[in-house]
């Protein structure tokens, strides 16, 4: 099989330093007075909309949305996986989030995996096959949320993810990039071989279709049945003898034994806005609230967007951000978090003091926020007139997860258990039943008037946080449309390691930065390792909502 390479090229020009990626900007935003939903597939948004149009609420929409997205884009999310969803309707006084992460099998233990002289992962076992494997939290997850705050069935939610399976998902250009990019782990394991590839192990050209029957036919049973239907009987069995096959420990007890976590968001404000996120066993919304308290004590919008001053600040605050990351985050079922202090505007000061305007901060430590104490992913928003708003990300983790399909059932799993420190003594190693850390932050913004704003999230590993972030700077300190803010240039900074920056970033500030002393890696144009941010947000002036959808991924609004 001849592997298709990509040439990246660098392009410098008088205003911007560019590296070539030709992609469809246009006609991925939407805006309507009634709803809107706003997805990594175009034909998912439809499918939301459709049920807002027949007469379901918000949560209806998400979880319709939610389903069609597990199929239409398989690489990166489905009932395999897990993840994490906010509610708020507009007769709910406060929010709810509903934690259907996966959790680690009863079996293993801060030891699980084997590890080489470097503390590595032996033959990829913490990304590929059966090791790899969290118990999977969202069949459990989206249905408990259509029980609870829904109105629709389940045949009517799930029955257009259904037909999507066995219509067959379009391979796009995205897609089929994916598919060649993961074609050595795709071959690995037979099963998802005989899916997403074609006879003698081609793939699919773009403008062809996956027809996905077993998928369909596990759908239809949960459907029929429930999330039962997923954690005991015939599937259940299934997924465990292909786990344990592929070298897993994962049980028919930790299936069953599966609960979704019902937890109160993280919340703080931004210039006046407030932000509603989730908490851990995420740390997304955690440090989202904390990256924005340290950036508000900067004066953004005189700096001005993509100038290297504000670039300069972004990059320092992320650092500190990462530190306080690595050393404090983890399931609060298992470890105690700081929550309370890490989202504080008064440790957001001390972090800001230590930003120096004129140099990059060489050595960076985790604060300490207890001080303040008191006591590869997808994302969808969904809107409507009434302020009912939904924002879900969920994932498998890496592309095509673990690359384990469950035969007869279509079930690809996912790989989240690499996202557990591998040795022990980490507030986030590897215990029985705990939940790994997560960076996914599906977000909602109320405007200063405690008014339904907008809905955000994002997929994009470490970087969901610091692109939420981003984009929410963008339209509150920059007067950016929802579709501008996400086109803009983004950024990312850890701990440390490079400062990452889109090739669009001008080539003014570019200089400067180097000048300062950063050192940097340039991206594509719009690289899709920043993440694919889907938004929406209520102009409450003029009455309409308006959604954003990010190019990076195959991301598509649609409003009614």
């Amino acid at each position: 099989m001849k592997k298709i390479l990509f040439v990246l090229t660098i392009i410098v020009t008088a205003g911007t330093l560019m590296a070539s990626n030709p992609i469809n900007l246009y006609g991925r935003d939407a805006e309507g007075r009634n709803g809107v939903v706003a997805a990594a597939k175009p034909e998912a948004s439809q499918v939301g909309v459709a049920i807002l149009e027949m007469g379901g609420n918000a949560v209806d929409a998400a979880i319709a949305t939610a389903f069609a997205l597990g199929v239409l884009e398989p690489n990166a999310s489905g009932i395999g996986g897990g993840g994490f969803m906010i509610i708020r309707l507009a007769d709910m006084d406060d929010a709810v989030v509903i934690d259907f992460r996966e959790t680690a099998p009863g079996a293993t233990s801060p030891s699980f995996f084997n590890l080489d002289e470097n503390n590595r992962p032996i033959n990829y076992e913490s990304t590929v096959g059966g090791k790899a494997i969290g118990v999977p939290g969202e069949v459990a997850g989206l249905l408990y949320a259509l029980e609870h705050y829904g109105t629709l069935s389940r045949e009517q939610v799930i029955k257009p993810a259904i037909d999507w399976a066995k219509k067959g998902i379009p391979v796009t250009t995205n897609l089929f990039s994916i598919i060649n990019d993961n074609y050595e782990k795709i071959m690995m394991m037979e099963n998802g071989a005989d899916i997403y590839l074609k006879y003698g192990g081609i793939p699919y050209e773009i403008g062809e279709t996956i027809v996905l029957n077993d998928l369909a036919n596990t759908l239809e049973l949960i459907a029929e049945k429930g999330k039962d239907a997923f954690y005991t009987g015939e599937i259940a069995e299934k997924i465990v003898a292909e786990v344990q096959k592929r070298g897993g420990v994962m049980t028919l007890e930790d299936l069953s034994n599966y609960e979704v976590k019902i937890r109160k968001p993280v919340c703080g404000s931004y210039r006046d806005y407030t932000i509603l996120s989730v908490p851990p066993a995420s740390s997304g919304g955690t440090h989202v609230i904390e990256l924005l308290n340290i950036m508000e004590n900067f004066d953004l919008e005189s700096l001005g967007d993509n100038t290297a001053e504000t670039l300069h600040i972004w990059s320092e605050a992320m650092k500190l951000v990462f530190a306080d990351r690595a050393k404090y985050m983890a399931d609060t079922d298992f470890a105690e978090v700081p929550l309370e202090g890490l989202t504080s505007k008064d440790y957001a000061k001390l972090l800001a003091d230590k930003i120096d305007m004129n140099r990059p901060i060489e050595s960076v430590e985790a604060g300490d926020p207890w001080q303040f104490e008191s006591g590869s992913t997808t994302h969808l928003s969904v809107m409507d007139k009434e302020g009912n708003m939904v924002a879900i990300t969920k994932s498998i983790n890496y592309f095509f997860g673990s690359g384990v399909v469950v035969p007869g059932t279509g079930i690809l799993l996912n790989n989240h258990m690499d996202d557990f420190v591998k040795t022990p003594g980490s507030v986030n190693s590897v215990e029985p039943g705990k939940r790994p850390l997560s960076s996914m932050s599906p977000t909602l913004v109320l405007d200063p008037e405690g008014r339904p704003y907008m809905t955000i999230g994002a997929p994009g590993a470490t970087r969901i946080i610091t692109t939420v972030a981003q984009t929410i700077s963008n339209i509150i300190d920059h007067g950016m449309t929802v579709q501008q803010a996400i086109l803009a240039p983004r950024v990312f900074r850890s701990q440390s390691g490079p400062f990452y920056i889109e090739g669009r970033i001008s080539i003014n500030a570019y200089n400067k930065l180097i000048q300062m002393g950063h050192e940097i890696s340039i991206r594509n144009d719009y690289d899709p390792y920043f993440g694919g941010v889907h938004a929406v947000l209520f102009n409450r002036d003029i009455g309409i909502l308006f959604g954003g959808a990010d190019p990076r991924r195959d991301g598509q609004a649609v409003a009614f």
